[in-house]
Formats: structure tokens, C-alpha cells, sequence
């Protein structure tokens, strides 16, 4: 074996391979944004391209996995009977805050360049569609609002987040939601 090169384990290190690049993705899209080349991907998970391919065809694939975790993560929030449109939003601003890259994703811009988007944004949407009609019946929020408003306040609080530094990005999100509840209040 060859110093510096990772033993081939065949397909027996396939689901490895796959949690390591979707692992990779998170960092890398979370560093340099969406666009960041996939080779560094392929190279954070110490796999060649060539598995990179086999399991993620494109970059809208290896998106859809890493945000399927973030959606499930969602689905398991919003099953719990105590969860508030609070706690969602919470959830998606730390979400967003650690992974940067996938703002168009959640805000649906992308969904229509990719139809392979919009079900992992109609997944978001339901669960925010559900907890704002609780949160409207117990008077927390206003009647006037819709899903829609709930995800455009969403997209814009993770394109702010986008623009600043990492470090300044948890305070921003903060600022912005502090901001945005006084509008959204009955």
C-alpha cells in the first residue's frame, strides 16, 4: 500500500464513503458557500471524485442529503407536542447559521431551477404551516400571516446571515429575529 493512500475496501465502504461526503459537504458548503468545488468535498471525506459521483450525480444531490438531515431534524421537532413556531424557527436560524449554503434551498428559489428541490421545501413549509396556525389560534402571531410570510422572513434573516463573517453570524440571526417578532406579533 502506497504511503498517504487509503486502503480500497471496495463496496463494502460504500455508506462510509456516503456519510463522509455528506459530512464533508456540511463543512465545505458551510465554508465557502453552495458553489464551493466539489473536489473539496471528495477531498474533506478522503474520497476520490470518482465516489463523490457514484453517490451524489451532481451538487443538488449532495444539497438534498445534507438538508434531508436538517429537514428530519425538523419533522422530529415539530412531532413533539410542546414545540412552538418558536422552537422551529430557532431550529432553522441554527441550521442556517452552520451551513450558510443552503438559504436558496429553504427559501424555494432554488426549487424552481431543480424540481428535486421542492419536496424537501414543501417539508419545511408544512411544518411551518402547522405550527404557525397553532401559534395563531393561541394568539402569539398574527392572523394576517401565511406560510408564504413565514418563509420570506426565513430567507431573509439566512441572507443576512450569509453576508457576515461566521463569527458574527449567531448575533445577526438574533438581531434579526428580535426585529422581526415585534412585527409579527398580534
Amino acid at each position: 500500500m502506497a504511503v498517504g493512500r487509503r486502503e480500497n475496501r471496495g463496496r463494502s465502504a460504500a455508506a462510509d464513503n456516503r456519510r463522509a461526503l455528506v459530512a464533508a459537504a456540511v463543512e465545505v458548503f458551510g465554508e465557502q458557500g453552495y458553489h464551493a468545488p466539489l473536489s473539496a468535498v471528495a477531498k474533506r471525506a478522503g474520497v476520490g471524485q470518482g465516489s463523490l459521483y457514484r453517490h451524489f450525480p451532481d451538487r443538488v444531490s449532495l444539497a438534498l442529503a445534507v438538508f434531508e438531515d436538517n429537514v428530519t431534524q425538523l419533522e422530529e421537532l415539530a412531532g413533539r407536542p410542546e414545540t412552538t413556531l418558536e422552537h422551529l424557527l430557532t431550529r432553522i436560524t441554527e441550521q442556517t447559521v452552520a451551513s450558510i449554503a443552503f438559504v436558496d434551498i429553504i427559501t424555494a428559489r432554488a426549487a424552481a431551477a431543480d424540481p428535486r428541490l421542492t419536496t424537501v421545501t414543501d417539508r419545511v413549509r408544512a411544518v411551518l404551516a402547522d405550527a404557525l396556525g397553532e401559534a395563531q389560534r393561541a394568539g402569539r402571531i398574527r392572523r394576517s400571516l401565511c406560510t408564504e410570510d413565514v418563509m420570506l422572513a426565513v430567507g431573509m434573516v439566512a441572507a443576512l446571515v450569509a453576508k457576515v463573517p461566521s463569527a458574527d453570524r449567531r448575533a445577526t440571526a438574533d438581531a434579526s429575529w428580535a426585529l422581526l417578532r415585534e412585527a409579527l406579533r398580534p
